[in-house]
């Protein structure tokens, strides 16, 4: 039996996240054999170490979408699994059908990240359950267009969606600041450019919009 820790690669251009990741994953029991800052890093790392699994940020540099879709064609028996705070349904697909198995955002408890994989690797999805809702919307209703909701969310920034999933969390302006590692005053500003953005008078109304609940 083989008993060797399951090794992954990391690709985030955000180097604090990944020192976050890593330690989450190194505790949980895997190894990872590298950190990549962009999608073309990742693809190359992966083909270099030949990891079990490889997690990939969204909206790095270079597209995590376009990595997946690249590994998936050279390194069919990876596993590959997107870690990104966008919940835009533009993403969401396109990153399945890239060939990622998973679909894990951000604000998700980092000490879940291990299970997750392990369960990824055992055959399964690991996709929130908040985003398993739009997929089976997506095969009710194949033909059903969504032009609003994602016009709304694309006018985001990746790091206003970050903010906005934190508050949505419960958290409070100061936990949001010390959880992404900047000031209450930033925090702030984000979240001013999500009302404007979005037209909604406080950042409840934003919170409510940007969960783009079914009912």
């Amino acid at each position: 039996m083989n008993t060797e820790p399951r090794r992954v690669v990391i690709a985030d251009d955000h180097p604090m996240l990944r020192a976050h990741i890593r330690q989450a994953l190194e505790t949980g029991g895997f190894e990872v054999c590298a950190e990549a800052a962009s999608g073309p890093q990742a693809v190359r790392f992966a083909q270099e170490h030949q990891p079990d699994v490889v997690l990939l940020d969204i909206h790095m540099p270079g597209g995590g979408i376009r990595a997946a879709a690249e590994l998936s064609r050279l390194l069919p028996e990876l596993a590959i699994v997107m870690l990104t705070v966008s919940r835009d349904d533009n993403d969401l697909f396109d990153s399945l059908r890239a060939g990622a198995s998973g679909y894990l955002l951000k604000d998700t408890d980092p000490g879940r990240l291990p299970e997750a994989l392990r369960g990824v690797l055992s055959g399964e999805a690991a996709i929130p359950r908040s985003l398993v809702a739009r997929i089976l919307d997506e095969f009710r209703e194949p033909g059903r267009r969504r032009s609003e909701r994602r016009s709304k969310a694309a006018v985001l920034t990746s790091r206003e969606w970050e903010v906005m999933g934190l508050l949505g969390d419960g958290l409070t302006t100061e936990e949001v600041a010390k959880r992404l590692y900047l000031s209450p005053t930033t925090i702030r500003v984000h979240i001013s450019s999500v009302l404007r953005k979005l037209r909604v008078k406080d950042r409840q109304s934003a919170i409510d919009l940007l969960r783009d609940r079914p009912f």
